[in-house]
């Protein structure tokens, strides 16, 4: 049964063109935090929302378009509430369908494979809490837990790639592809990858 279940899954390309067969997770925090079963169309509508940690057995490339319709918080608020965050799961399919195509013909690799490792790449081992003494404030750094750590990354992905979009003549599928093939290459041009060495900088010197 479960090699028949296996088999199935070998069979499924995510839009019906990329496979995940081969493609690992090479950092081994993260190895049970990134889901690479596929799926013919990255949408469960929600059907786990209830299910605490369920996210973590979402096909990842899923979660990433999830991130697409809403960006997340930075500083307490909302990143953006307009332009490509209207939760149309369809345009956001057609925004990483171009994305992965692009990839493709600019690297000639999987990719699937090129996202995870962005991903992977962006994600932070440590951060920067505030805890008081006596009215007091001190930063203190700590262990980021690895479901944080895919979260964490891929909300800065999205939101460096819809800072350089918004308001610009450059499309958002190209601000993404260049915002993840830095972070592929693992280069400081990504926002993903300079805010992860600021992060750890600071938490150097919090020690």
């Amino acid at each position: 049964m479960a090699s028949a279940i296996a088999s199935a899954s070998a069979d499924i390309k995510v839009f019906n063109r990329w496979s995940t067969q081969g493609i690992q997770v090479e950092d081994p925090g993260l190895k049970e935090y990134i889901c690479l079963q596929p799926r013919y169309v990255p949408k469960t509508g929600a059907r786990y929302a209830g299910a605490r940690f369920h996210k973590s057995n979402v096909f990842i490339v899923e979660r990433f378009l999830n991130r697409l319709m809403n960006a997340g918080h930075k500083a307490k608020k909302h990143f953006k509430t307009s332009y490509h965050m209207t939760g149309k799961s369809h345009n956001a399919c057609k925004i990483v369908e171009e994305l992965f195509e692009k990839i493709e013909q600019r690297i000639k690799k999987n990719p699937i494979e090129v996202l995870v490792k962005a991903i992977e790449n962006g994600a932070p081992r440590e951060e920067i809490i505030t805890i008081e003494y006596g009215g007091a404030r001190y930063p203190k750094a700590v262990e980021c837990s690895p479901q944080r750590r895919v979260d964490w990354s891929i909300r800065m992905m999205v939101q460096g790639s819809f800072h350089k979009s918004f308001n610009s003549k450059k499309k958002m599928v190209d601000c993404l592809l260049d915002e993840v093939l830095a972070a592929y290459q693992g280069t400081a041009a990504s926002n993903v990858i300079s805010r992860k060495f600021d992060m750890e900088r600071q938490s150097d010197s919090s020690r």
